[in-house]
């Protein structure tokens, strides 16, 4: 064999082992599941308008559940808090009135009625007596002795009506009065109740640990009704999303463990598998491997143990097959 056919036949062996290394640029490696961390945001609302009084955080701060983010001016939504505890304690005081009778000094209007109106009565009792026995003996006209007697039952009759205007004032108001006026203590208990929310509503707190993502508004703006003024990411809501083949993903149920690495990442880090989704994909454009292009996959997420930051490539060490699974 000459020497140049030699050499023709070195570099098409070069050619051949050049181009079976860009075909498969990870011969060798061991096999991983492409995906990345994704990060779901929560944002921070008032569900009122108002100027940002005050900002407790910056972007990129790390906050705790229960720290505070934010307020509004609460001039407006406190003064609705006063009207509306003044009004639920003129509702109160008007079911005290109606619970109870009138007052003492009104009371002894009535009881000196009474007294009155009885002391008439004993006038005209006596003056029925004197024209009877006058009647009797022929001085009076017996129509006389009628309008007497007529006198004497009409007095008697308001005595008594004047002792019955003294008990119902002493009784207070209807049971139909009294529950009305009950149920308007209630309602305006309902108020107060409504205007402290709103008022608590104007300074919402961290509802998880979390980290600012962004922040929107600036103390001094007008921030309109339900409009974000910052974004959270909670520590619960960034999870790994990874890719299976539909061959493999039997193996992979909510509670078991995969293991998994990415750039500048201690080693030995895992996550909890969270959720399975019910349907098949193609690979999405995001993962760049060329061994996981235009596969069927079923995307799963799991929840890592340590902080990541979303868009943050990862690649997962498959789990074993399913014993008994088909291919």
């Amino acid at each position: 064999m000459t020497r140049q056919r030699l050499i023709v036949l070195g570099a098409l062996g070069l050619a051949a082992i050049a181009l079976a290394v860009w075909l498969t640029p990870d011969l060798g490696r061991p096999r991983v599941l492409s995906g990345y961390v994704e990060g779901e945001a929560l944002y921070m609302a008032a569900p009122v308008s108002g100027t940002l009084g005050a900002l407790s955080v910056r972007r990129g701060d790390r906050v705790e559940a229960g720290a505070a983010l934010f307020a509004l001016d609460p001039a407006q939504p406190a003064a609705e808090l006063a009207q509306a505890s003044a009004s639920a304690a003129a509702a109160a005081a008007q079911l005290s009135d109606a619970q109870k009778g009138q007052r003492p000094a009104e009371l002894a209007v009535l009881d000196a009625h009474v007294a009155a109106a009885e002391t008439r009565a004993q006038e005209a009792q006596a003056s029925l007596r004197r024209i009877a026995a006058l009647a009797e003996q022929g001085v009076y006209a017996p129509a006389r002795l009628d309008d007497a007697r007529a006198t004497a039952e009409a007095a008697e009759a308001q005595a008594a009506a004047a002792r019955r205007q003294r008990e119902a004032a002493a009784m207070g108001g209807r049971q139909d009065q009294v529950r009305a006026a009950g149920f308007r203590v209630s309602e305006a208990q309902a108020q107060v109740t409504a205007a402290a929310a709103r008022l608590g509503d104007l300074a919402p707190r961290t509802p998880a640990a979390a980290r600012v993502e962004e922040v929107f508004y600036q103390p001094g703006e007008w921030v309109p009704a339900n409009q974000p003024v910052l974004a959270l990411l909670p520590d619960h809501r960034v999870n790994l999303r990874f890719f299976v083949p539909q061959a493999e993903v039997a193996a992979y149920r909510p509670g078991r463990s995969v293991a998994f690495a990415c750039d500048g990442c201690p080693p030995g880090l895992s996550a909890t598998i969270t959720y399975v989704s019910p349907r098949p994909e193609f690979t999405p454009p995001v993962i760049y491997s060329r061994d996981a292009r235009d596969r069927l996959v079923f995307m799963v997420e799991a929840r890592p143990s340590v902080q990541l930051n979303p868009g943050q490539p990862v690649d997962v060490t498959p789990l074993a097959p399913v014993a008994g699974a088909r291919p």
